[in-house]
């Protein structure tokens, strides 16, 4: 919650955090949740090319430039505290526990449509 509008917006930000529903690709790349969406038979040479290329270049300027950016974008530990706090309490409430029992009685963690599909399953809760 602390990181999302930094991300993609305030509005974006709730869209996806209140929809909880999944998000293609493509409309993650344009929300700025993703760097990049790539048709899944030009993934694994995108990402060797560029870890090769990062790899190339000196250890040092590497960690001080994702620090950096860290610093710049990044929420405190004391912004990321109280959202924790609470989604753990959200999970404790009764309506959270009926609708995680709910999602494991129709498969989830196990292989399956609803692991595939879980913002779509979790949509289907409220009918």
């Amino acid at each position: 919650m602390a990181r999302l509008p930094r991300l993609m917006g305030r509005g974006r930000a709730l869209e996806v955090l209140l929809g909880a529903d999944d998000i293609p690709g493509d409309l993650a790349e344009l929300y700025g949740y993703v760097n990049r969406a790539l048709p899944d038979d030009e993934l694994d040479d995108f990402v060797d090319t560029l870890a090769v290329r990062i790899a190339s270049f000196d250890k040092q300027a590497i960690a001080e430039t994702k620090r950096l950016v860290n610093v710049a974008s990044l929420p405190s530990d004391a912004e990321i505290a109280p959202e924790w706090d609470a989604f753990l309490a959200a999970l404790g409430r009764p309506a959270s526990q009926a609708r995680i029992k709910t999602l494991m009685d129709r498969g989830f963690h196990e292989a399956g449509d609803v692991e595939t599909r879980l913002g779509y399953h979790v949509g289907q809760l409220a009918r």
